[in-house]
Order: C-alpha cells, then structure tokens, then sequence
C-alpha cells in the first residue's frame, strides 16, 4: 500500500519513520510542510493528484496550544478548513484517511475517561480547530478514520518530557501542576498503533489513543526524576499557579477500549513506554 505521510517534521510525523521499518509492505511518503502544506489547497490537491497514495495519514497540525489564542484565523485554518480540505480531495480521489486529533476537544468536567460518544466542549481555540477538523472530516469524508491522543511525547521535537529533562538538570528544584490528569501517549506507541490500523480494513469512525493509566502532570515529572535518578525536587502547584494564555482541561483521560477491540490492538501502561523512551533520550 501507497501512504502518504503529511507533517513529516513533526514529532508523531519522526515517529512514524521510526517504525515505518516495521512495515516493509507499505510504500510510505513522508512529506512536511515544505512540499504538503496543508493550507495551500492547490498544493494539496496537485500532490494527491500526482502521487495516487492509497491512504493518507494527516499528522500535520498547528500545535501552540497558548499561541492559537491569538493567532485564531491561522489554527482554524490549518486545524479546520485546511482539513476539510485534505479528506474533500481524499473522498473525490478515493483515498482513505486516517487524521489524528487531540483530548482537548473535551472541557475536561469528566471524572472518568472519555469515550468517543462522549459531548465534545473544547475550551479555547486549539480545541475548537480541532474540532472544526474533526467534523469537516467526517462531513466530507465520512469513511475516514480519527484519532484523539492526549499528551503526547517522544525523543524527537518539543514535548514535556524532555522539557523536564532540560530543567532537572538546570534547577534544584521545579513546580509541576498536579491539578490536571490525563494519559501520556508515547508518540512511538501512537505511530505503531496508526501503521497497524492502516494495514487493516478500513472500520471508520472517531477512536481514543492514549498509553493505559490516568496520572497528573506532577506524578509524570515524579516519575521521569526517579528512573533517570535526578536529584532535583519535584514540587506539586495548582493550575491557578502557574497561568497560561490558554485553559487546559483539568480532566482529559481518554478510554483506549474502542480502538483495543476494533483493531486488536495491546496498549503498553505509560510507565513502561516512559521508561523506553528515557532508555534512548
């Protein structure tokens, strides 16, 4: 199978390489912003055009999440219409989707792990862009396959875990809020999770992705200072101490029950990929 891989640069985008040699029956075509922009719709669809990929995977996004509350034109076009767009041409074309979305589109008043039913309620513009995506997908293209993930790190590009890294190294000792749980995605898992799916046949819809286990922001910086045996102290705050231009959720676990059964899928605990990614960090 022809897939055609968009936002190559990016973290989920250098993960997927990562384990694109576990599939050597895939043909897959990595392309970043450079030649598959996904706001310039004319390059969008001369590309398919040209290349005929079986399947798209859409792991190109606009991720600053505090930057999108000003910059609110450019998220929702490249998280909203410039998606609608992509699964538009997919559709015309026949090419099957598979586009990957975010916990944020929730508002994070659950005290139990979103399922893919659950009302969506996104709190500020990241959100909302994804959401937009998210339905203009389905409208446009309604046999295509979404995926939420939340908290999402690996060894490549800027995630919390190797921003922690950086600063245990720096400081005696750091603030981390412990008022805000979700799950941690390692990105490998993630693009494993994509690449076994795309090798299946096609069950659309919305689904959850996530590694197993609901924790804070805190317990997942205790944990990074215990394996790599830092002596720098982990201090617990509030959410209301450490403002940002854009509202998280205080609640965003997603259940992974969907996407197990659906693809037979077996979903490592977040302390187990924790430790393989700080094995090559």
């Amino acid at each position: 199978m022809k897939i055609l891989v968009s936002g190559a640069n990016g973290q989920l985008g250098k993960c997927l390489q990562d384990v694109a040699v576990d599939y050597p029956e895939h043909q897959l075509i990595f392309l970043g912003r450079e030649h598959f922009a996904l706001e310039q719709f004319g390059m969008v669809h001369a590309v398919l055009q040209n290349l005929q990929p079986d399947m798209v995977i859409n792991a190109a996004a606009y991720t600053a999440v505090d930057k999108a509350e000003q910059e609110v034109d450019l998220a929702m076009l490249i998280n909203g219409e410039a998606v609608g767009n992509l699964a538009k041409i997919c559709h015309e074309l026949g090419i099957r989707l598979i586009h990957i979305s975010t916990d944020y589109v929730f508002d994070g008043t659950a005290s139990t792990p979103y399922v893919e039913t659950d009302a969506v309620h996104p709190m500020g513009v990241y959100g909302k862009s994804k959401l937009l995506g998210e339905q203009l997908v389905l409208a446009n293209h309604p046999e295509s396959i979404i995926i939420r993930t939340s908290w999402v790190y690996s060894r490549h590009g800027h995630n919390f875990v190797k921003t922690m890294l950086r600063l245990m190294k720096e400081k005696e000792q750091i603030g981390v809020v412990s008022d805000q749980l979700g799950c941690p995605t390692y990105a490998i898992d993630l693009a494993d999770a994509i690449l076994k799916i795309a090798s299946q046949k096609s069950k659309p819809g919305v689904y959850h992705f996530a590694n197993e286990g609901v924790i804070s922001w805190h317990q997942f910086a205790k944990a990074i200072q215990e394996i790599t045996g830092s002596t720098c102290i982990v201090n617990a705050i509030k959410t209301a101490q450490y403002p940002t231009p854009a509202k998280r959720p205080a609640y965003s676990a997603l259940d992974t029950t969907h996407i197990a059964n659906s693809f037979g899928i077996s979903i490592p605990h977040w302390k187990q990929s924790l430790e393989a990614c700080l094995t090559l960090l």
